[in-house]
């Protein structure tokens, strides 16, 4: 026997066998890098459906925040009276928190930070400083656990500011106000918030 071809022989099956291992190897990490890059777009696509259904959720507010102001609404002419150029006795520092207050924020007096950056938009108890979907204008909103809806339904605030357009003063010559709504909304998670913000002038009449 030809001990020289012996030898070659199987060193030519251990270089295939190495091949093959290194093979496998590579395949190995395609498969695993084609899994977690499907598993990121499974991801982001679920990410971009829960942002999307929280940003409506928060334009929903943001119109229900108009009704509010504009009127009609469920609590009568009281709270609607709370929107006019000569009595602004219904806002309050920091938010009121009940009646037809609930919501409504003056300024901070020191100015350095606008109310809806302090106001707590995740309290939802009986004396949050926010107005729920629906708590003025008697309109439904669907919210909960059940499909791929909002977990909770948005909220928002009604800030008092200085209305800056040409002109814009009212009786006796002081300052004429328009609001500043800040609404949140949620997603299917209650952690997946989008925040929006409109500048709403009422028209008189």
């Amino acid at each position: 026997m030809n001990h020289r071809y012996v030898q070659s022989g199987r060193m030519q099956r251990g270089v295939t066998l190495i091949i093959v291992l290194l093979i496998l190897v590579v395949v190995t990490l395609l498969g695993i890098g084609g899994a977690q890059i499907a598993l990121l777009g499974e991801r982001s696509t679920r990410y971009d459906r829960d942002y999307l259904v929280a940003s409506q959720a928060a334009e929903a507010a943001l119109m229900d925040a108009e009704f509010d102001i504009r009127g009609p609404n469920t609590s009568g002419s009281s709270r609607v009276a709370s929107f006019n150029q000569t009595d602004f006795g219904f806002f309050m520092p920091g938010c009121g928190t009940s009646g037809t207050s609930r919501g409504l924020c003056e300024p901070n007096a020191d100015g350095t930070k606008p109310v809806w950056a302090t106001v707590d938009f995740l309290e939802t108890g009986t004396s949050a400083p926010t107005v729920k979907f629906g708590d003025f204008t008697g309109r439904a909103f669907d919210a909960g656990d059940k499909g791929i809806q909002p977990a909770l339904a948005p909220r928002y605030i009604v800030e008092l500011i200085d209305d800056a357009a040409p002109g814009g003063n009212a009786e006796g010559g002081k300052v004429a106000k328009m609001y500043r709504v800040t609404a949140i909304g949620f997603g299917p998670r209650s952690d997946i918030q989008v925040v929006m913000q409109i500048a709403f002038r009422k028209e008189k009449g």
